[in-house]
């Protein structure tokens, strides 16, 4: 059995993985986290053992957040940099397990990283597997800010619409008040059911900070790691992410991209999705649909979710060597 906690130097910066598995000889599934900023170590490594016979998992907590909170520069916060850490993560497992490349898997912010990565350095990755796919910063906010409105308005509900009014519009995908007035949105949104229809989930507190707190993952300096990176790092780069759009900047692959989309999701609109994944070209592409999910499939359907992750995902294993 594979259980280990420990830093690892990336971009001269030191940086918390948790990896698990059964076996050397399977392949490496690395998680990316969203956010930027929400590491998510402690879902990764509770919810996932039934794929532990098939894959060795690992979470990492990016720089700035959870376990890689302390002493982070925030003018290191930046996409490229993001990137670049990932890729020498990526060498490092590699390196480490004797592999000649790894397979990719990125909900929300973590899908933006991975396409990026995917884009930049395909060398040593298998396949990237997306859910809670970006697309478009500004476009996705004015989508999901457009939702929120139209259902307060629906419910008379004027608490949030006071809220949203307040916010604003979001601007190139940035609101009136940066990290606050994003949450602002978000909790409305969630409300509603644009990131799960599962009622559990439609209070950022039952859906985030629950988890968090059942969990025995984070030690104490982690978890305030978490507190504090989330904001710290999310309120650096989100007019860096606001800004993207992956319809002009990467559509040309060299590995398998495969995403997994909620038909629900409002937190990064579905709709998007579709047009961004015809732009596409690479070796094989699938973009598999949710239809009872919202930003997480995973977590929604996580069946069906982890049946397909295994299905594609082992049948390149099988066929390529270095996996």
């Amino acid at each position: 059995m594979i259980d280990r906690k420990e830093m690892v130097v990336l971009g001269n910066f030191p940086q918390q993985i948790h990896i698990k598995g059964m076996t050397n000889n399977n392949p490496i599934l690395l998680f990316l986290h969203g956010g930027p900023g929400v590491c998510n170590r402690h879902t990764v490594m509770t919810t996932n053992n039934d794929l532990l016979d098939a894959f060795t998992i690992v979470a990492w907590d990016q720089r700035g957040s959870g376990g890689s909170y302390s002493n982070c520069d925030v003018n290191t916060l930046t996409i490229d940099q993001m990137v670049s850490d990932a890729n020498e993560l990526v060498n490092w497992l590699c390196k480490e397990f004797k592999k000649e490349k790894i397979f990719i898997i990125g909900g929300s912010w973590g899908s933006e990283l991975g396409t990026w990565l995917a884009y930049r350095h395909p060398e040593h990755l298998g396949a990237y597997v997306g859910f809670g796919q970006v697309v478009n910063g500004a476009e996705n906010e004015r989508l999901s800010y457009e939702f929120a409105l139209e259902q307060a308005k629906a419910h008379n509900d004027e608490k949030s619409l006071e809220i949203l009014a307040k916010i604003g519009e979001p601007v190139n995908g940035v609101y009136k008040g940066g990290f606050d007035g994003m949450m602002a949105q978000r909790r409305v949104m969630m409300k509603y059911g644009g990131y799960s229809q599962n009622e559990k989930k439609r209070s950022y507190f039952q859906a985030m900070v629950v988890p968090i707190l059942a969990s025995k993952e984070y030690s104490l300096s982690e978890l305030i790691g978490y507190i504090k990176g989330y904001k710290f790092v999310l309120k650096k780069m989100w007019p860096e992410v606001g800004a993207t759009d992956l319809t002009k900047t990467c559509t040309q692959f060299k590995i398998p991209m495969f995403i997994f989309d909620g038909k629900l999701d409002m937190n990064t609109p579905a709709s998007l999705v579709q047009n961004y994944f015809d732009l596409i070209e690479a070796p094989q592409k699938e973009l598999i649909w949710f239809e009872n999910s919202g930003h997480n499939p995973l977590s929604d359907e996580p069946k069906r979710f982890k049946s397909l992750l295994r299905k594609y995902l082992l049948d390149i294993a099988a066929k390529e060597k270095g996996l």
